[in-house]
């Protein structure tokens, strides 16, 4: 295949720098030809802390992702989270000159095109802007309205913002580790595309992508993204709680946190003890498990706490047919989704990428941690192959930002969802 198929996702997280090179095989799934991994020692909840540490880690993990794939690696699809991430609604409308024309590309472009020159909050960027449904002439619901006559054409939009600081400091990172950004992508919607299904999205439900930083929430119903939030806790957290708990060394704790925690501490046995080897000659540290297990429930509660508020602020928790759909590094933590269960009430399940992914030697690639990552290459594939069917029937190219990194809706409102939605 022609080496422009190719797609590379870089996943910027707390914990890890991950890059993975992926492209669609001939039966429809995504081939992984390789990924790099590293520490991420210069990213803090998705901001980024230190420059040339972040560089250095970015460079480490593509070019492993290069000596294993064989790809020269020059452009990437980054993924984008963090506190700093804000979402409105809005509404917006245009005025056509006459009653008996059809609506047309142009029209709906024309109306998307106007949600980027709202005025944000001084230091805020718009990074998507995602239609809802549309209006013509009063009537509501309308999913796709080219070809339909009215005079006034309306849409409700999902805008999604983000700091120029932060977008800036990304963007000189990679730039500084010798690479292009593709394009910049909200890392909970690349995650929902690796995980959800279209019945999913059509049915109603909530994806929980728990991080090392941060806890994305995207909320989807009848194929449309409703509602985004970012918590400002993930496994970091966690792993600090069980440091100070336990009085032991960070990479202790979250090998503990690994290997032995659990989200409910009814499950374990106070007679359960696991030994830490002393620092220096020091004598072991002997852990209850169930001790342990308390302090990450503890932690988990506050953060599904979080959760369920963000659910029930979106104005869908009882729409949610299809509950929620755990992903990320967190997502492993055993019990979770039990205590997710008990929480909020509603039905959950673990969200891996694997339904998505073509057989590979890189099986930790069906790990929930690595969903945002196969989401980004999936986000790649399905924006180009938009982009060669707009060429096929003579459309014009995708817009660009100001900022020169966010490719701009240009199919119409059907194409978008259908965009989002076909996993």
């Amino acid at each position: 295949m022609e080496n422009s198929e190719i797609f590379v996702g870089l996943d910027l997280g707390t914990t890890k720098i991950a890059a993975i090179v992926g492209r669609r095989n001939e039966y429809g799934k995504i081939e992984i030809l390789g990924y790099g991994k590293s520490e991420s020692i210069g990213i803090m909840r998705g901001i980024v802390a230190n420059i040339d540490k972040t560089v250095s880690s970015i460079k480490e993990a593509v070019e492993a992702a290069e000596k294993i794939s064989g790809v020269d690696i020059r452009q990437v699809n980054v993924g984008i989270a963090g506190n700093h991430i804000k979402s409105i609604q809005h509404r917006a409308n245009i005025m056509r000159s006459s009653q008996e024309d059809e609506i047309k590309e142009k029209d709906v472009e024309s109306l998307i095109e106007s949600m980027y020159k709202l005025a944000m909050q001084p230091g805020d960027e718009i990074i998507h802007v995602i239609p809802q449904e549309y209006i013509i002439d009063k009537e509501m619901g309308i999913k796709d309205p080219i070809g339909i006559c009215g005079s006034c054409l309306e849409g409700n939009f999902h805008i999604i913002t983000g700091q120029v600081s932060a977008i800036r400091n990304i963007q000189k990172c990679v730039t500084k580790a010798g690479l292009e950004i593709k394009e910049l992508i909200l890392e909970s919607l690349a995650s929902a595309d690796a995980v959800l299904s279209d019945d999913e999205k059509e049915a109603g439900v909530a994806l929980v992508d728990i991080g090392g930083g941060t806890t994305d929430i995207a909320i989807f119903h009848d194929h449309i993204l409703r509602h985004t939030a970012v918590i400002p806790f993930g496994g970091n957290v966690i792993t600090e709680d069980i440091r100070e708990g336990c009085a032991i060394i960070k990479n202790q704790a979250e090998a503990l946190k690994v290997r032995f925690g659990s989200a409910l501490s009814s499950k374990n046995k106070h007679e359960e003890i696991v030994s830490i080897p002393g620092l220096r000659g020091r004598d072991p540290k002997e852990i209850s498990l169930k001790n342990l297990a308390s302090i990450i429930q503890a932690r988990m509660e506050e953060i599904l706490t979080y959760v369920e508020y963000e659910i029930k602020n979106s104005g869908y928790a009882n729409k949610l047919i299809c509950g929620i759909v755990l992903t990320g590094g967190g997502a492993q933590l055993k019990d979770i989704k039990q205590l997710t269960e008990y929480i909020t009430g509603m039905q959950t399940r673990i969200g891996y990428p694997n339904e998505h992914l073509a057989n590979s030697e890189f099986e930790e690639m069906t790990s929930p941690m690595h969903a945002t990552g196969v989401g980004l290459v999936l986000k790649g594939i399905q924006h180009y192959e938009l982009k060669k069917s707009c060429e096929k029937t003579k459309e014009k190219p995708v817009k660009k930002t100001k900022l020169g990194l966010f490719d701009k809706i240009l199919n119409s409102g059907k194409q978008f969802f259908d965009d989002d939605s076909n996993v």
